[in-house]
């Protein structure tokens, strides 16, 4: 029981947490009403689906896993490698997981009378994990992996937050998916980096495994300025007064985005020092990612 936990790979959550709640916060700060109930269950759509990917890449990459070795956020959990017997029961849990989502999503829709595309838009959301990895698509291994990661981040699960508040996705809750993209797409090639050797092993056509680790290094460093630069003049480049200052969270930005340079002028290709650096980065990001929550969540309440 404790390894099938173990697949879970529970520090990742933290991503799906924070970017849903930037998602309902942005909804209440563009008029939405706050309504706890649809918040959790608006989770209980996201959580199962997210989880569900972790068991889902560890099944079916077990064969390029065998080449990794395991971090904090790279090399996949390594469970299924050292316990095969665990693979039949992890793709029984990750459907399961799919189902559970499907089934929220369903009685999220009968409740509040959504209309039928919203529960497309959550099964959408539960095969993410399956065409990232799974055949026939297999997107990890023929390159474009980088590019649903980014989507998923930057639209997919903050747009579930604004959804369940708002009800649609308009052009104002679209806005707020740009930096969110970039950030997504920096840290997939984040955690590609440490893994480029295994990758390669394993077949896998990832950006990094394909163009190197200070190719890595040099498009993490550029997409982080973008996002920093993007918060700095969304102030002048839209018309509508929000009421969140978005100088505020291109200042926390700068925290992730002064290791994205320190990579940037560093690019290690040593794999230990690459690590470390993309360790850190990873928790500059986390630390980002909750302080912006706490702001928008502040703005909300407002």
């Amino acid at each position: 029981m404790a390894k099938i936990l173990q697949l879970a790979r529970p520090q990742f959550l933290i991503a799906s947490v924070t970017l849903f709640i930037m998602g309902v916060s942005w909804a209440i700060i563009l008029g939405s009403p706050f309504s706890l109930l649809r918040i959790l269950l608006g989770y209980l759509i996201i959580l199962p689906a997210h989880l569900s990917v972790s068991y889902c890449n560890d099944y079916f990459d077990v064969q390029a896993d065998k080449h990794a070795n395991p971090a904090l956020f790279s090399g996949g959990s390594g469970i299924l490698v050292e316990h095969p017997h665990l693979r039949k029961p992890a793709l029984w849990i990750a459907i399961v997981l799919n189902l559970s989502s499907v089934g929220f999503g369903i009685l999220f829709l009968l409740k509040y009378s959504y209309p039928l595309w919203f529960l497309g838009y959550v099964v959408m959301s539960n095969l993410i994990g399956w065409v990232y990895s799974a055949p026939p698509f297999k997107l990890v291994y023929r390159g474009y992996g980088e590019l649903l990661t980014a989507f998923t981040s930057g639209c997919v699960v903050p747009g579930m937050g604004l959804l369940v508040m708002m009800g649609n996705l308009n052009g104002d809750g679209l806005l707020f998916m740009i930096p969110l993209t970039l950030y997504g797409l920096a840290f997939i090639l984040a955690v590609e980096i440490p893994d480029m050797e295994a990758d390669r092993l394993g077949d896998k056509k990832t950006w990094v495994a394909q163009k190197g680790r200070p190719f890595g290094f040099t498009t993490i460093g550029l997409l982080l300025l973008i996002a920093t630069g993007y918060f700095f003049l969304t102030p002048y480049l839209y018309t509508h007064l929000f009421p969140l200052d978005f100088r505020l969270l291109g200042i926390f930005s700068l925290l992730p985005l002064v290791m994205g340079f320190l990579g940037l002028l560093k690019r290690p290709t040593n794999r230990q020092t690459a690590l470390k650096l993309v360790n850190t980065l990873s928790g500059a990001l986390a630390v980002f990612f909750i302080l912006t929550d706490v702001v928008m969540v502040v703005a909300a309440a407002n």
